[in-house]
């Protein structure tokens, strides 16, 4: 389906096919992965159906054994990939945000291209949707999550630092099979959670402050992102009040949710909370954003985006309030828009 889809664009487009360079949109399509460095690795796709991947030689026996069953080019890094397709391919389709221009001028060279035109939004369009395969996927990725902030809540301590707390998460969260994460961990203590994308250092944890950890893993490829802002001792009056109104604000915006609706109309929903609690201005970031097989994703989750939320579609929901010298608070869920509204895949507590 997702083939016949980029053969009606193609179609659509009246152009020879579709030239897919980015791996993750590679791995989409056709099951294989591979990170190919400064090599060549793309995917035709012809207007007929037929497929062709071009990848290093090295790779050819992984791709022959992947669910790819369309024709595989291997070249020796000494080769000039493209010379082994004696084809013409006046007009392409191509991930503009990823093509190079170096790689555009050897598709002009080798394959006589004239035109190229943009398929980055049929792709994009493709991936917001997930199947319910995918939904399976992203649910143990995000319960894992959950684990890793468990962990990191139980490991601190007064004078411990903030990459001391990154460590120990990232160590422990491979007895669970996880070898990678989504993103860098982000582990902040108090004041220094006021930077929304902090560089957890040599901070080290005192009580009465809270802790914002920002994390995700990979599980088969799909990611999660969780954020959880989470007390050590009493934090002061202000800093818990801003609390209270971040989270009042990402429980009305995710109960906001349901195919339909405009995904601008949830995100001014929680902006709003914020705003009259007087916090506004330093709510300084979109809602959220797709998530899937990256981190971030179509679509945007922002008052800009005025599409409507579809059933299957997988997002973030991250409202925050950063007040310099007093608190950072942010609290993040990855939440599935189902057929009659929505459900949380990350459940670590918020209380």
């Amino acid at each position: 389906m997702k083939i016949d889809h980029l053969i009606n664009t193609i179609e659509r487009e009246q152009a020879d096919g579709a030239w897919i360079t980015r791996p993750i949109n590679i791995y989409y399509l056709t099951g294989y992965h591979s990170n190919p460095n400064e090599r060549l690795f793309a995917l035709l796709i012809k207007p007929t159906g037929e497929q062709v991947l071009f990848c290093p030689q090295m790779e050819v026996a992984d791709v022959n054994n992947s669910p790819f069953e369309g024709e595989v080019i291997g070249y020796l890094d000494t080769e000039a990939p493209l010379s082994k397709l004696n084809e013409t391919y006046t007009k392409l389709l191509i991930e503009a945000k990823h093509l190079t221009v170096h790689r555009q001028r050897k598709l002009t060279k080798y394959l006589h291209t004239e035109t190229f035109a943009d398929v980055d939004l049929t792709l994009k369009q493709l991936r917001n949707n997930k199947s319910t395969g995918e939904i399976a996927e992203l649910t143990i990725a995000a319960e894992l999550a959950d684990k890793c902030i468990e962990i990191g809540v139980a490991f601190l301590e007064e004078g411990r630092t903030e990459r001391e707390v990154v460590n120990h998460i990232e160590h422990e969260i491979k007895r669970y099979g996880v070898n990678e994460m989504s993103f860098d961990t982000m582990v902040l203590f108090g004041d220094h959670a006021a930077s929304p994308h902090g560089i957890p250092g040599d901070r080290r944890l005192q009580v009465n402050e809270y802790v914002l950890f920002d994390l995700g893993v990979v599980y088969n490829h799909y990611c999660s992102d969780i954020t959880r802002t989470v007390a050590f001792g009493t934090p002061s009056e202000e800093a818990q009040r801003i609390y209270q109104v971040v989270l009042e604000a990402q429980t009305q915006a995710i109960e906001a949710i349901q195919p339909g609706e405009k995904i601008s109309k949830i995100d001014d929903i929680a902006r709003n909370i914020i705003t009259e609690a007087g916090y506004g201005d330093y709510f300084t970031h979109r809602l959220g954003h797709g998530l899937g097989l990256e981190a971030h994703e179509y679509q945007d989750i922002s008052s800009q985006n005025n599409n409507a939320l579809e059933a299957g579609m997988v997002i973030t929901i991250e409202p925050g309030i950063y007040v310099p010298n007093v608190a950072g608070v942010r609290i993040e869920d990855d939440i599935v828009v189902t057929e009659d509204g929505a459900r949380s895949l990350t459940n670590y507590p918020k209380h």
